[in-house]
């Protein structure tokens, strides 16, 4: 087969398939949009905020006044304010952490607290055994929900069992065994336990359904969103076709009619112009990889059937481009295939930026088939010096 240096190329070589890309492919569970995270992350917030303001209101309004006020009277007054101090230190900055959107470092927080528990329990004494001055009774279950924030509720049960384990273990060594203290103690743990575990899963489920209804709600607009293209792309190949098959109607109403000579080469390019780009908008449609080569593979296949000797020359991988894109690197190549006489090289130049598309034939009388443009997303450029036609058309990603 003749190319421009007018060497011969065999039929074998034309148009040999170029090699797919592989792509590997694993498959993992679904994920949530980001707006579902997003959504989550705003109701998780409020959550947080409120634990923080319940443990710090609890910590200073109640629990501090009431150390204040027992004073020297616990067993280890001191031992009670460091663990008061220790705790109020650890809240200010798991607050801080989770106000930012980051979580605490929870076992160590959570070992912290309970020797926190174990140390007031017994720095309180016996005689402020079930007062408010043993603050950690009420207030220290707040502390354990901001530690564990986010972490499995099971977490969080484990913790107020061992901070029950620790107060009914002081219960029976202050020899405080009587119905009415055991009644006491129980109903303290209960108390105190039930309303921040509430807070915790109520928090976690909330959190939950918020981020399952935005991921619903972004699965649905993105159905929509999918289903419009899909009817703008079938409404405009629609229009594409009845334009290309008027043409093709047109030529072929002419030789009907006798008022065009089919052996007038003007006639022949027309004719060929149309069934290219006819099958060029067959193949548009077709899901394979390289769609971009696969619609010149169609056009070129299309000018060897019609006598014309052609080498195409593939380098690089096109990304995925939209169908305007690839309309807009193709038709000028289309026509010039159409119009081509001897041989043509049609070549392609892409990377993940760019792509370029070459069409080199011998120059030969009668009009451009193509014109210098630019603007838009494809720049069309078109010379010719006398022995030969060069038409290029370029994507660059802006």
């Amino acid at each position: 087969m003749p190319t421009e240096s007018g060497a011969a190329v065999t039929a074998d070589s034309v148009l040999r398939p170029l090699p797919r890309p592989r792509v590997a492919t694993r498959p993992g569970p679904a994920t949530a949009p980001p707006e579902a995270h997003a959504v989550a992350d705003a109701s998780d917030g409020g959550a947080r905020i409120a634990a923080i303001v319940i443990a710090a209101a609890w910590h200073l309004a109640i629990a501090l006044p009431a150390v204040l006020r027992a004073g020297p009277g616990m067993a280890f007054p001191a031992v009670v304010a460091v663990g008061w101090l220790v705790t109020a230190l650890i809240g200010v900055w798991a607050g801080v952490r989770l106000l930012r959107g980051e979580l605490p470092p929870a076992r160590s927080l959570a070992a912290a607290l309970l020797v926190v528990d174990a140390a007031v329990v017994a720095g309180a004494g016996e005689r402020f055994l079930f007062s408010t001055a043993n603050w950690v009774w009420g207030g220290l279950a707040w502390f354990f929900l901001l530690a564990l924030w986010r972490r499995p509720v099971r977490w969080l049960l484990v913790m107020l069992a061992a901070h029950g384990a620790i107060a009914v273990t002081a219960v029976v060594l202050y020899g405080a065994t009587a119905s009415a203290d055991l009644s006491r103690a129980t109903m303290y743990v209960y108390g105190t336990s039930t309303l921040p575990v509430a807070v915790f899963v109520g928090a976690a489920a909330l959190t939950a359904q918020a981020r399952a209804r935005a991921a619903t709600a972004a699965a649905a607009l993105a159905v929509a969103a999918e289903r419009e293209a899909a009817e703008r792309a079938r409404t405009e190949r629609q229009e594409r076709l009845a334009l290309v098959s008027g043409t093709a109607e047109e030529v072929l109403a002419e030789l009907a009619a006798g008022d065009a000579d089919p052996a007038d080469p003007a006639v022949r390019r027309r004719a060929v112009l149309a069934a290219a780009r006819l099958r060029r908008l067959i193949a548009e449609s077709d899901d394979v990889p390289d769609a971009l080569l696969h619609e010149l593979r169609a056009a070129a296949d299309l000018a060897e059937r019609n006598g014309l000797p052609i080498d195409l020359v593939a380098v690089g991988t096109p990304p995925e481009l939209p169908v305007e894109i690839r309309r807009g690197l193709a038709d000028p190549l289309t026509a010039g295939l159409a119009a081509a006489e001897g041989w043509a090289r049609l070549t392609v130049v892409a990377g993940p930026d760019e792509v370029v598309v070459s069409l080199v034939t011998p120059d030969h009388d009668g009009p451009d088939e193509t014109t210098t443009g630019g603007g838009g997303p494809v720049e069309h450029l078109h010379e010719r010096d006398g022995e030969i036609r060069w038409t290029q058309t370029r994507w660059r990603r802006t």
